[in-house]
């Protein structure tokens, strides 16, 4: 082999967060995220505020991910038959105006912060910033392969969950504090703006081109379920991300009821949830400085056991510092369950086949959610935060039972049936781009 047909060098984290094409994904997917956040906290204090109810923000949780129910399959054939970048780019537009419309609504009539007249410019909002989601979530998810050398899969599967943990660390405590000190108008603007300024970015940076129709190749979603469905490891890891979704939704649902009962205000409610963030932040970054030393499906059912443990001590938590504690482990387990899964997806999933799995994670991640704010709010208000919490643990504990490193591993099957022609191992994913790059 010639020097000058050598594939190049894998990168670490800091090449690929510096990365021309790559850095820009992960760098705006760092400020949608944010707003994405900041939007929801803010949503779920002004709501709160308004009706005393966590049931009720709940069902701004459940506005925002159902969508993902729905749409998600949709998406992700969009995203294995289009343009990946341009699919992004519609989902911004929808999160903009989504933000924007809350903000002016409130801008015009800010009496209306106090008052159950706020439910419905709320709700329909966050739809729209739910729809935007939907329509991105996908793409930025399946996109990720083709912008990435052999080898870094397993770092930038780490990079790519970060911006989720940044979010859940910055978004809750900018919202909270922008609440408290100017206003739902300017929080709910601030969210908007980060997603438009992501959207700049999309325009300005020019991405790989879509790969290329493989012939006879099955688009149609169900080719993508029948492939799931025919490998139990990938099945159970798209069940596991599903616990993984559900146990998180307190971070946001219940930490205005628990701030209450813990005699705190927005502030509270920011801190609270910024500690869950913090921990899944720590947790990402010390797995993408690992490079993959662990194995993938360890690093899922450690991550699995953690945010289990992190619940059952919230569930226990009457005083601030041991709620700011569980919500820590919490976050911990969290971000190296989403690192472990989402690779563990990924290194499972066919090229023709990436857009719509990489939608089934987030119909199990997100579509999880609506099913999370209802069950567990309509708990927190009859039975008490505690009993909510121990709920979450109940659910993520049984998963991480059943999703352990074994039953996580085993080969591929076979794709000689109706499903499509035999796609590319991942483990061999981004030589193109490599050499284009």
């Amino acid at each position: 082999m010639t020097a000058a047909s050598a594939p190049l060098p894998a990168r670490g984290a800091l090449g690929l967060m510096f990365d021309r094409v790559f850095g820009t994904l992960f760098w705006g997917k760092v400020l949608s995220v944010v707003g994405v956040w900041t939007h929801g906290i803010v949503a779920a204090i002004v709501m709160y505020e308004a009706t005393k109810s966590a049931l009720m923000v709940g069902l701004v949780g459940v506005v925002q991910f159902a969508p993902q129910l729905i749409l998600s399959p949709i998406t992700g054939k969009w995203a294995d038959l289009g343009n990946p970048a341009r699919q992004i780019l519609l989902g911004r537009v929808f999160c903009v105006a989504g933000s924007a419309s809350i903000a002016i609504w409130f801008a015009i009539t800010p009496e209306s912060a106090d008052s159950t007249s706020a439910a419905m410019p709320i709700l329909l909002g966050t739809l729209l910033v739910g729809l935007g989601f939907v329509i991105g979530g996908p793409a930025m998810q399946s996109i990720v392969p083709s912008l990435i050398r052999p080898g870094e899969l397993s770092t930038a599967m780490a990079l790519n969950s970060l911006p989720m943990t940044a979010g859940r660390v910055a978004g809750p405590a900018l919202g909270a504090y922008l609440a408290a000190h100017l206003g739902p108008s300017a929080a709910f603007t601030f969210s908007a703006a980060l997603h438009l300024i992501f959207a700049i970015f999309l325009i300005l940076v020019r991405f790989p081109a879509p790969p290329a129709r493989i012939p006879d190749a099955d688009y149609r979603v169900r080719a993508a379920l029948r492939y799931v469905w025919r490998d139990r490891p990938l099945l159970l890891g798209l069940i596991a991300v599903g616990a993984v979704g559900f146990a998180a939704d307190p971070s946001i649902t219940l930490t205005p009821a628990m701030a209450d009962q813990l005699g705190g205000g927005a502030q509270l409610v920011g801190t609270l949830s910024a500690a869950f963030g913090i921990g899944a932040a720590l947790s990402m970054l010390v797995l993408a400085v690992m490079r993959g030393r662990v194995r993938s499906v360890w690093v899922s059912s450690i991550g699995l056991f953690l945010l289990g443990a992190g619940c059952v001590l919230l569930a226990v938590s009457f005083v601030t510092a041991a709620a700011l504690i569980g919500f820590v482990l919490a976050g911990v387990g969290f971000g190296a369950a989403m690192t472990g899964l989402s690779t563990v997806v990924q290194e499972r999933a066919p090229e023709d086949l990436r857009g719509r799995i990489m939608a089934l994670w987030l119909v199990g991640f997100l579509g999880s959610r609506p099913f999370a704010a209802a069950i567990l709010g309509g708990a927190a208000d009859g039975l008490g935060v505690q009993v909510a919490f121990l709920i979450a643990a109940a659910s993520v504990l049984l998963v991480a039972m059943l999703a352990r490193p074994g039953a996580l591993s085993g080969p591929l099957p076979t794709r000689n049936d109706e499903s499509g022609p035999v796609a590319a191992r991942n483990d061999e994913i981004g030589p193109q781009a490599a050499r284009s790059r």
